[in-house]
């Protein structure tokens, strides 16, 4: 992480290079930053993954929802199912916690909560997890390797737990 120092002299030029522009400069074809969708990329970077789950989350009113959108994890969603007290008490509620930060829609539902992780069918939430791992790890896990004996070069797919997974 780069740092810069700021003094008294050069503040109010950085105050003024990164304040929003007045409305009266906004153009009418300009649309509200609300209404905006969200971004996907920033400075390259591929933030936001599309999925299909399995079998789907069915809500209270019988709809089945399967398409969904998942954002890359941040250090604070990491961190903060660690004080939440339902993963003190029961460990294994970590995923529920973590996947509901990080997924931002399931089919039309854009509030996706830990309720809503919990009600899911055990094959979609294995599917986010797999999911989550893979998204947060470069987009894949895939590692190229060289045979020590015939230096051929493969791939190997590392998301497996033990050895011989896949």
């Amino acid at each position: 992480m780069r740092r810069r120092t700021v003094t008294a002299g050069n503040l109010e030029e950085l105050l003024q290079a990164t304040a929003p522009a007045p409305a009266s400069e906004q153009t009418a074809a300009d649309p509200p930053a609300a209404a905006a969708p969200p971004r996907r990329e920033e400075h390259g970077l591929r933030t936001e993954f599309e999925f299909e789950l399995p079998r789907g989350y069915v809500d209270d009113d019988g709809t089945v929802h399967r398409h969904g959108t998942m954002r890359l994890a941040t250090a604070r969603d990491e961190l903060r199912p660690q004080i939440d007290l339902r993963v003190k008490e029961n460990p294994a509620y970590l995923s529920v916690v973590l996947l509901s930060q990080v997924i931002t829609r399931l089919g039309g539902i854009t509030d996706v909560h830990a309720g809503v992780v919990e009600r899911m069918y055990a094959t979609d939430v294995a599917f986010l997890q797999d999911f989550y791992r893979r998204v947060n790890s470069e987009g894949h896990t895939r590692a190229a390797v060289t045979c020590p004996h015939c230096e051929g070069a493969f791939e190997v797919d590392l998301s497996g737990g033990r050895l011989g997974e896949s």
